[in-house]
């Protein structure tokens, strides 16, 4: 039986508490399912939520039409149960709305910790501008699925 390389990246896996991480998350066989204005709005609204039950704090994010890359200061809770929570609660909340994708996520998800040493503003502005690389947006303004709190 293959296994995603997804699963692979829990062993060795930390959390900890007031942490820096860069979250990625890709949907099932990565179909664009987020080029759709109203589901990117739906998994916004998840990522926001984890916020708001202080699991982290959001410092920048994007939602890609197949992916999100997240840059969190981790809280109350494991990088575990944070993207477990926000991958099931998004994925039930698209599946209402009708995406008929069965699973929505890919198995897993990358994370990588940060110094507090690196430039973190300059890791923000990499995610924001993913949209420009893509070929989605000519600049960081015209792509509406993105946040930072320097802006």
């Amino acid at each position: 039986m293959t296994t995603h390389k997804g699963c692979l990246l829990r062993h060795g896996r930390c959390s900890e508490p007031g942490r820096l991480y860069l979250l990625t998350s890709v949907t099932y066989r990565r179909h664009p399912l987020f080029a759709d204005f109203r589901r990117a709005r739906l998994v916004i609204k998840h990522l926001r939520q984890a916020d708001h039950e202080n699991s982290c704090q959001s410092l920048a994010w994007v939602v890609m039409p197949d992916h999100v890359h997240w840059l969190i200061e981790l809280k109350s809770v494991t990088l575990g149960t944070l993207m477990q929570r926000f991958k099931s609660r998004s994925g039930l909340a698209l599946r209402k709305a009708g995406v008929k994708s069965v699973p929505v996520w890919q198995a897993g998800f990358h994370d990588r910790a940060l110094r507090r040493e690196e430039d973190i503003v300059k890791v923000s502005r990499y995610i924001i501008a993913n949209p420009i690389r893509a070929g989605l947006a000519k600049r960081v303004g015209d792509y509406p699925h993105w946040d930072a709190v320097w802006v």
